[in-house]
């Protein structure tokens, strides 16, 4: 593991930190800032495109756009893809109305504070260290695309034969550094202000692989921008 640093998520009420990444749907770069003190922001923070699961939390962000937009709320899309082969995917792959950015360093998940947990063979310690028995006996429960609760490397085998994804160097690369890291979604208000996040840091990996329902998310939207 490249790094043995405590993390914690950042909460409600603390000041998300500036991070400048490039703008995958466009060109040039994409701020934090560039929301502060004009418009709340939903702050998506996923795995790289290997991932079959954040794959559909994206496709997820991407469906909300519009609601949130009538909140009055912006969201950003953060994904551990190098620019290229994310631009390369989302050509292939549309999501209109998707402002994301690439972020194949991590820098955003480390400052939001999410980590990157080490495999071992029987040493847990959530959410930094995670032995291979406590991760097999997790489930996965996707209902309409799993055929039963799996564990995650079986699940996350099955989705990519079933999207026929097909792996490149880029993505081993970022599946070799950072196979385990951890996500989340962060809502900042327009003094980029953490109001309310969803992140797969809770003990004992209790929201590993899940996402919250869209109802949640537009309710602390709607929140936010009132």
């Amino acid at each position: 593991m490249e790094e043995y640093r405590r993390f914690e998520p950042l909460q409600p009420g603390d000041r998300a930190p500036n991070v400048v990444l490039d703008a995958i749907t466009h060109e040039g770069k994409i701020a934090i800032d560039d929301f502060r003190g004009r418009k709340p922001v939903l702050v998506g923070l996923f795995r790289g495109l290997q991932c079959p699961f954040c794959r559909r939390q994206i496709a997820t962000m991407g469906q909300l756009n519009a609601a949130l937009n009538e909140k009055g709320v912006e969201s950003l899309t953060v994904v551990n893809t190098p620019i290229e082969r994310a631009r390369l995917y989302f050509r292939y792959h549309p999501l209109p109305g998707l402002l994301a950015a690439a972020d194949p360093e991590r820098v955003s998940h480390q400052a939001f504070g999410l980590a990157n947990p080490e495999f071992t063979e029987d040493e847990d310690d959530w959410p930094y260290k995670v032995s291979m028995p406590t991760m097999l006996s997790m489930r996965v429960e996707m209902p309409g695309e799993l055929p039963e609760p799996m564990n995650p490397a079986a699940a996350s085998d099955y989705l990519q034969q079933l999207d026929g994804y097909e792996m490149t160097e880029d993505d081993n690369r970022m599946q070799a550094a950072a196979f385990g890291q951890l996500v989340g979604e962060f809502l900042l208000d327009r003094d980029g202000v953490v109001r309310w996040c969803f992140t797969e840091a809770v003990p004992e990996g209790r929201n590993l692989f899940r996402t919250p329902s869209p109802e949640e998310v537009i309710s602390a939207a709607a929140q936010v921008a009132h």
